[in-house]
């Protein structure tokens, strides 16, 4: 097991992650919750089927509530995250409550705002499941979804702890894993050209993987993603740079309908664009064509999905949290790891969106 430690605004917290580190679950409760009354487990229904009664094992606690919700982005919804409070009131979880996020991304996403929210606040633990996660379950972003666009409602709140067991990786579907490593190669761009060419040299089948390799890879991507939250907790600054490839990313997302690409997919898409784009507006010295060809072989798209309009994709990115006034920012790359925020004309983005 490796232990990192996150410092975030106030709060440091750690990330313990390895193969079987779940079973240390019961004890970290104990140690940090000694009044603990009651626990509110959601997952959702891919995971529960799968995991659930081994958690509960596990914990082996009385006043253990599971509320399971649906999978993926459908999660993110107004009517379950109040049927999530309904579910806390009605098993009268108190201040001295814990819930335990115990899924992907977006269970993580939506367990952390229930949290923030029910009685102003009580403490929550992400235990991630997904490749994708490692990303999601480490920083305190929480949110749902409105139709108008992705995680437009949400806060800021950090978990007590994350527990990241490995074990649980191993019943992925490959779509899955495509998803969540496309955040690994994010985190290698914006960070370190080490990281990055490492992983374009070692990895040329996701199915192959070592399991050494991927927890070095899902460690160093946390580390990357620790040191930018450790220096702006709230994205009012270099944080921002953690959504490279997110902005047309989201509004693929969005636009297709959510649940139609994965998040990761769609993200690879974007960073694909989000290359060019630095190569265009700052001479970004890099083999796109190289790059392109590795996330075809490593089966990705490095296209927008059919029938995606230039206009309303750039109407969905003028709604993402970076832009202001109407006006669409971008995480571009003047070299891998020197990431830059760059505001957009309409017009270059429009060129670009048609060539593309």
């Amino acid at each position: 097991m490796e232990t990192i430690e996150v410092s975030a605004g106030k709060k440091t917290y750690p990330v313990h992650i390895g193969y079987g580190v779940s079973r240390s679950l019961a004890g970290i409760l104990e140690k940090r919750f000694p009044n603990l009354t009651s626990i509110m487990i959601i997952t959702d229904e891919t995971v529960g089927k799968l995991y659930l009664e081994e958690l509960k094992q596990i914990l082996d606690k009385p006043s253990v509530y599971t509320k399971v919700v649906p999978a993926g982005e459908k999660a993110k919804t107004f009517a379950v995250y109040h049927d999530c409070l309904s579910f806390a009131l009605e098993k009268k979880l108190d201040r001295k409550s814990v819930v335990l996020a115990f899924g992907g991304g977006a269970v993580g996403d939506l367990a952390g705002f229930v949290a923030s929210t029910f009685m102003r606040g009580i403490p929550f633990i992400q235990i991630p499941t997904t490749i994708l996660a490692h990303d999601s379950a480490v920083g305190g972003k929480v949110a749902i979804n409105h139709p108008l666009g992705k995680n437009m409602i949400g806060s800021f709140y950090q978990p007590e702890a994350v527990i990241y067991d490995l074990n649980f990786l191993r019943s992925l579907p490959q779509g899955e894993v495509r998803s969540g490593f496309s955040e690994v190669i994010k985190h290698a761009l914006i960070s370190d050209r080490d990281f990055y060419h490492s992983l374009h040299h070692s990895i040329r089948n996701l199915e192959e993987i070592s399991p050494e390799d991927l927890a070095s890879h899902l460690s160093s991507g946390i580390k990357v993603k620790r040191d930018i939250v450790g220096q702006d907790e709230k994205e009012s600054g270099v944080r921002a740079y953690l959504n490279f490839g997110h902005t047309l990313g989201h509004a693929i997302e969005a636009e297709a309908g959510y649940g139609s690409i994965t998040h990761g997919e769609a993200v690879a898409i974007g960073m694909v664009f989000a290359l060019r784009l630095s190569i265009q507006v700052h001479s970004l010295p890099f083999d796109i064509k190289g790059f392109e060809n590795w996330l075809e072989e490593l089966g990705y798209s490095t296209r927008l999905p059919a029938g995606l309009t230039p206009d309303r994709l750039l109407e969905r990115m003028k709604q993402d949290k970076k832009s202001l006034g109407q006006k669409v920012r971008f995480v571009l790359l003047k070299d891998i790891g020197q990431p830059v925020i760059q505001q957009l004309d309409d017009n270059l983005l429009l060129d670009s969106l048609k060539t593309f």
